[in-house]
């Protein structure tokens, strides 16, 4: 049913993978899908913000940010699954809505903490955001 599936984590958080990770295994080798696992890497979100950091922060950041997704992935995954890892930069749910196109995916799957009251009403929740956008079918993991 699905050719192309996109597990979105964030490295530095574990309860962003310990439950949808599985599931996107799962569903890959029942489906005989390719796996990509998709980090994200915030950007400062405001320009005079960037100032505030050393000039190498973004370069660092990318870099880390491959580096531990590469461990998560070997840690983690399967050796018998094909699985691609992908780190973009940016603003979170925009990159990922880009990587669905770019990657031609059919299926995402991600997990969402449940929300935070003040949070939410304020900046709202990535899942959210990716769930109104997507072109494609969705698999938010409670976590």
């Amino acid at each position: 049913m699905y050719k192309t599936i996109l597990l979105t984590v964030d490295v530095n958080e574990p309860a962003s993978w310990k439950d949808a990770l599985p599931r996107a295994v799962e569903l890959a080798r029942g489906w005989g899908a390719k796996l990509h696992v998709l980090n994200v890497v915030p950007d400062y979100g405001l320009p005079m913000v960037e100032g505030f950091f050393p000039a190498d922060f973004r370069e660092k950041a990318i870099r880390h940010g491959g580096e531990a997704l590469e461990q998560l992935v070997a840690a983690e995954i399967p050796a018998d699954l094909k699985a691609e890892s992908h780190v973009r930069y940016g603003t979170i749910h925009d990159e990922i809505l880009h990587a669905i196109v770019a990657l031609e995916v059919d299926l995402v799957v991600m997990a969402s903490h449940a929300p935070d009251k003040m949070r939410e009403f304020l900046i709202g929740s990535q899942a959210d955001r990716v769930v109104r956008r997507s072109p494609v079918s969705v698999l938010v993991v409670r976590c």
